[in-house]
Parts: C-alpha cells; sequence; structure tokens
C-alpha cells in the first residue's frame, strides 16, 4: 500500500501528464466534485474566474485553450515538492492571447491538495499583471 505522500505525487504528475495533452474533461476528471479554487480574478481574461465543481475545472481548460495559444516551449515546471496531501508546483507559463495576439510570460505557484486521490484545493499564483497586459489590446506605454 502506497503512502498519503506517494498519492499525492502520482495525482499531482498525473495532472500535469493531462494538462500537457490537453483534455479539458480529462483533466477535470482528476478533481473533486467540489474543489477549493483560487486563480486571482483577473477580469481582462475570461478564462480566469471563480469555479468550484468539477464541471468548472473543465471550463476552465476549454476557455483557456480558446483564448491562448501555449508557447511550445515556453512552459517549464521546477521539481515538484509534496508533503503528504499537499503538493506544490513552481515554473513558468508562456503563451500568446488569441483576440490581442500579444504574448506573456509568467512563474507561477500552484498549491494542490490531493485526498483520495482527487484534487481537493487549486490554487494558482502568477504574474496577473503580465497576463492581463497581453490580454488588453492597447495596454502599455505610449
Amino acid at each position: 500500500m502506497t503512502g498519503t505522500g506517494d498519492t499525492t505525487r502520482a495525482t499531482a504528475q498525473e495532472f500535469l501528464t493531462r494538462t500537457a495533452a490537453g483534455s479539458p474533461d480529462h483533466i477535470a476528471a482528476l478533481f473533486a466534485e467540489k474543489v477549493d479554487w483560487l486563480v486571482a480574478d483577473n477580469p481582462t481574461a475570461p478564462w480566469i474566474r471563480p469555479r468550484s465543481t468539477r464541471e468548472d475545472v473543465a471550463d476552465h481548460f476549454r476557455d483557456l485553450a480558446a483564448c491562448v495559444t501555449p508557447a511550445p516551449t515556453g512552459h517549464t515546471i521546477d521539481p515538484l515538492v509534496v508533503d503528504g496531501t499537499e503538493a506544490i508546483l513552481t515554473g513558468c507559463l508562456a503563451g500568446t492571447v488569441r483576440a490581442t495576439g500579444k504574448s506573456f510570460r509568467s512563474p507561477f505557484a500552484a498549491r494542490l491538495t490531493v485526498e483520495n486521490g482527487l484534487i481537493t484545493r487549486y490554487h494558482v499564483y502568477e504574474d496577473s499583471l503580465a497576463v492581463a497586459m497581453a490580454c488588453t489590446p492597447h495596454a502599455g506605454c505610449a
């Protein structure tokens, strides 16, 4: 029988694998029915808004795919840190907002809590200004 940390690590790694594959429903299947979701609300980025259910998670990844073209070499993931039911992911996200054609790069940290093999907490901290600037057609200095 594997320990809690092993389950957490396996779930977090599977989350990364499914996210890279890009199937919103397959990603959402790793989440509990109710999710403690925190991604700072960003009114310029339609995919960034409050979520609380597994279906909301699928919608987030659908919205993200519809709005952002991932940079082919822009994403990096640092070593995964696991302590019991908690996992911390850090790295860098990069992409181009389809509506504006603007690119962004954002360091990020994500905290996942895994219970019974499902993600129950998903908190993401990122450079929301970089994302907002990429979503705003005329942002920047004049």
